[in-house]
């Protein structure tokens, strides 16, 4: 892919070399996530009255057969804090039921509710256009979407692995 401008620039006083290239290339993931995120939350919002956190535990939940938190822990790399958490709020919202797991009582399953279900179809198609018109704003080519696809899968490969490893989410 090629930029406009040097990509240092993006960090007032950094100067490239090889040694911040590494670190350059996390912060522009980072600022590009934190802007992604931003972008796709404002757009359901306003288009489906809640965000981006909602719509990601309710595909989870709709997509994974037997969804417990663990799923979602798992899936969005959240603590099982921030997973019980929001599983409160989309069954307190009536988007999500709780029934309990036959196999150890100790636990449930995650099902989404008619209503749920509709929320999330409803918000699916936004979410795709949304991310869609993004990437096409950028002008980038197919084949260079091709690649960060690819890299970030790598990344993304790398960092669960290692993250279990390490015993996290």
């Amino acid at each position: 892919m090629e930029s406009n401008k040097d990509s240092s620039e993006s960090i007032p006083g950094r100067t490239r070399t090889p040694a911040t290239d590494a670190a350059q290339v996390v912060d522009d993931l980072v600022r590009v996530e934190v802007r992604l995120y931003s972008a796709i939350d404002a757009r359901l919002r306003a288009a489906h009255g809640s965000g981006l956190g909602r719509f990601e535990q309710l595909r989870v939940v709709g997509d994974v057969p037997d969804c417990r938190v663990s799923d979602l822990v798992r899936v969005l790399a959240i603590t099982v804090g921030a997973a019980s958490k929001g599983v409160d709020r989309q069954v307190r919202d009536g988007l999500v039921r709780r029934t309990v797991n036959p196999a150890d009582r100790r636990s449930s399953f995650l099902a989404l509710t008619p209503e749920g279900r509709r929320l999330l179809d409803g918000m699916r198609p936004t979410y795709a256009a949304a991310g869609g018109e993004l990437l096409d704003g950028a002008g980038l080519r197919e084949r260079d979407l091709a690649a960060v696809a690819d890299a970030l899968a790598a990344l993304r490969t790398h960092l669960e692995a290692t993250a279990s490893v390490r015993g996290h989410t």
